[in-house]
């Protein structure tokens, strides 16, 4: 398969992202089962996994939550996928029991689950949980300020207004997920109209495009018309010879 590389820009520094960019932090047990059959859809259709919750919603709930390289995930894409995925799932069957699938977008306080996730999400709070302790602790709240290596940078502010960086390895992380804040929210809201003026700049594209073949086609029509007409008109009389 050919891999698919998408970017976005990020306080002006374009992040570019692999369709096959692995996640760092991933499921465990029966979501793990259930993300190793919906992998491989996504990938065909140009999305990839962000993350599979099981919860006891409504009996029981599958949330499979999408995008695509760049971070987007649009309600038609969301229904794209549920289309695609509902049989492969039923015929498959990895659970044991009646569920109801939910396809979703990662939202604004989205998971952060690969390296470019944390990149993009630099200069905003985040909320992290470590399956690993580091410095005897496994839970931490700050500002994404990079990555080094593999590592994620957390600036923390204390409650004495003292700071520090730690660094906390992606792989060994059991949660992390950004948190709302109102910088957070004007972000995502630029950005959707950031889209939102790419989206009608592509639709005038696709007019003019379609205007431009609409012409030649009716200048094409008119060439043959034109060639048939003299074909077919007959040649004037010769003058009679002495």
């Amino acid at each position: 398969m050919t891999e698919t590389i998408d970017s976005a820009m990020v306080e002006g520094v374009v992040i570019e992202s692999a369709l096959d960019e692995p996640r760092l932090i991933a499921e465990s047990g029966l979501a793990a089962r259930v993300a190793a059959v919906v992998v491989p859809v996504l990938t065909e259709l140009g999305f990839r996994l962000v993350r599979v919750k099981i919860s006891a919603i409504d009996g029981c709930t599958v949330q499979v939550m999408a995008e695509r390289p760049d971070g987007t995930m649009q309600i038609d894409d969301c229904e794209a996928v549920s289309r695609t995925l509902s049989p492969v799932l039923d015929e498959v069957d990895p659970i044991d029991r009646e569920y109801r699938l939910e396809v979703s977008s990662p939202g604004i306080d989205r998971p952060l689950v690969r390296l470019c996730d944390f990149l993009r999400a630099e200069g905003h709070v985040a909320k992290i949980e470590m399956a690993v302790a580091v410095g005897r602790q496994k839970r931490f709240r700050g500002t994404l300020a990079g990555v080094d290596g593999r590592a994620a940078r957390l600036h923390i502010e204390q409650a004495d207004g003292a700071t520090e960086d730690v660094l906390l390895p992606i792989e060994d992380m059991q949660d992390a997920k950004l948190v709302l804040t109102d910088a957070l929210v004007a972000e995502a809201l630029r950005r959707a109209k950031t889209e939102e003026k790419r989206g009608k700049a592509d639709e005038r594209e696709a007019r003019r495009e379609r205007t431009a073949r609409r012409k030649d086609r009716i200048a094409s029509r008119n060439s043959s018309h034109d060639g048939g007409a003299s074909a077919q008109k007959p040649a004037p009389p010769r003058p009679d010879g002495d």
